[in-house]
């Protein structure tokens, strides 16, 4: 990762706020190779090469480790060592169940909460909507745009947290199964009329399309299963 530096051995290694700004960084580059399935669904992840990897010393790999652990993407055997966690069937109905009622809370809130520079972000969103393709890496990269937005913009931190959690592990059953969904989703399309809801301030349309969304993509996934 570029601008990571190795900080075992240095000064800098006394500094919380360095190290901080380390393990934050190792984090979200190994949680994108585990989300995106660069790292598979049940392979070991090796501390050293991610170490040597991303530049930075062992302790903010471990650090991130033990965050991503908690948030189920990895799993630590002791004495064995550590696998990213394995995706099963049941996990998409089972994410479907705790997902769809919580992203409709979180653009009923942001129909409600939304400031008026957020409602133009949302705005510009919906407008970046028209620009993209139906292949599926480019819907995906843009639902992730929306969701982390609508989170942001609920002004709800513990609602922001949980479904960031939950939808980095739905995201990673997209990846898994990117060569066959093309054909049988739209998020993009989908996202539009959800998008003006929220701008338009109309709350409970929106927690009924934010559901509704949630539902159909596993419907798309067990078609193609």
């Amino acid at each position: 990762m570029a601008g990571m530096q190795n900080t075992e051995g240095g000064a800098a290694q006394n500094s919380p706020r360095k190290n901080t700004s380390l393990s934050a960084a190792a984090y979200f580059a190994i949680r994108d190779m585990l989300v995106t399935t660069r790292i598979q669904p049940g392979a070991p992840v090796h501390e050293e090469e991610l170490t040597r990897q991303l530049g930075v010393g062992r302790t903010p790999v471990r650090e991130a480790i033990k965050r991503l652990e908690s948030e189920r993407l990895v799993k630590v055997y002791p004495r064995r060592g550590v696998f990213a966690t394995e995706v099963q069937l049941s996990d998409l109905s089972l994410l479907t169940e705790v997902r769809a009622p919580l992203e409709g809370e979180a653009a009923y809130q942001t129909a409600r909460r939304a400031t008026g520079q957020q409602r133009c972000r949302l705005a510009g969103l919906r407008d970046e909507a028209f620009e993209h393709g139906r292949d599926a890496e480019s819907q995906m990269v843009f639902d992730s745009k929306v969701h982390r937005a609508i989170y942001e913009c609920s002004h709800n931190t513990y609602l922001e947290a949980t479904l960031t959690q939950y939808y980095n592990l739905m995201l990673r059953i997209w990846y898994l199964y990117i060569d066959r969904l093309p054909a049988v989703t739209d998020h993009v399309g989908e996202l539009v009329p959800l998008l003006e809801t929220m701008i338009d301030c109309e709350a409970d349309r929106a927690r009924e399309l934010a559901v509704e969304h949630i539902r159909g993509f596993e419907k798309a996934v067990l078609s193609i299963l």
